[in-house]
């Protein structure tokens, strides 16, 4: 894979750079997209696959870019499919500042060095190749002023931009409602994408449960309910009966 060609990661965090304050939009979320991002990647050069809801490695041979293959290996290491949801959902410490830190070394962004009160330093990212960036953005505007069902790279750029939250910044306003929801009906257009963007929002939504855990066995003494079983005695007045507990579903987070 040359490196000649933009990649997703690199083109959605473009899409998330403010020109005017030079800040990313939905910083949270972008983590969980870029993620996203890294997987239709890997799926478009052919080393990854869906399975179901989720990822097998088909091709472990690396690609050429240092950050895709990091994330191939981790796969490849798991040894068995691992579920989109779990693995956008899983610690990625760094992911964004990898992304703009390559992004500043090829010229397209330079960082702006300032203070946020007079004392904490913080770096803000300026586009510097302005050309490319309306460049992906007249990709999506394309495909959706058109109708015409984009290519998949198009069309899983704009199903990330989507769960990520960056409808409002491409397209705000009560101007921007129609092309907000047409950004959103480009996700069944490519069916990787579909997947990963669908799995972004379950991990934002918390929907990223654990297996049901097994029921715990009945207390010792107690007959288990079935047909022909005596009901449960009733608690004696003014003691209260005890609450049953679940098992709970732990939310996956960034």
């Amino acid at each position: 894979m040359g490196r000649s060609r933009r990649t997703l990661p690199e083109e959605l965090l473009l899409l998330a750079l403010d020109p005017t304050t030079g800040t990313t939009a939905q910083p949270q979320s972008l983590d969980l997209g870029l993620a996203g991002a890294q997987l239709v990647e890997l799926a478009l050069a052919g080393r990854i696959a869906p399975d179901g809801d989720r990822i097998a490695v088909v091709a472990p041979r690396p690609t050429g870019d240092p950050t895709l293959d990091c994330a191939l290996e981790l796969l490849r290491r798991r040894g068995a499919p691992v579920r989109a949801v779990n693995w956008i959902g899983g610690p990625r410490l760094g992911l964004r500042q990898t992304y703009l830190s390559h992004l500043e070394r090829c010229g397209m962004v330079h960082a702006v060095e300032g203070q946020m009160c007079g004392v904490l330093p913080t770096t803000r990212y300026q586009a510097t190749e302005t050309a490319i960036s309306r460049e992906i953005k007249a990709r999506l505007d394309s495909a959706i002023r058109t109708g015409v069902p984009p290519d998949p790279r198009t069309a899983a750029l704009a199903a990330l931009a989507h769960a990520v939250g960056l409808g409002k910044h491409l397209y705000p306003g009560n101007e921007g409602r129609s092309s907000r929801s047409r950004l959103r009906d480009l996700i069944r257009h490519d069916p990787m994408g579909g997947l990963v963007a669908h799995a972004v929002m379950d991990v934002q939504n918390g929907a990223a449960a654990q297996p049901r855990r097994a029921p715990a066995p009945a207390p010792a003494g107690r007959q288990a309910a079935g047909p022909g079983a005596r009901p449960a005695p009733e608690p004696a007045r003014g003691v209260p009966a005890q609450p049953l507990h679940g098992s709970m579903a732990r939310a996956a987070a960034h």
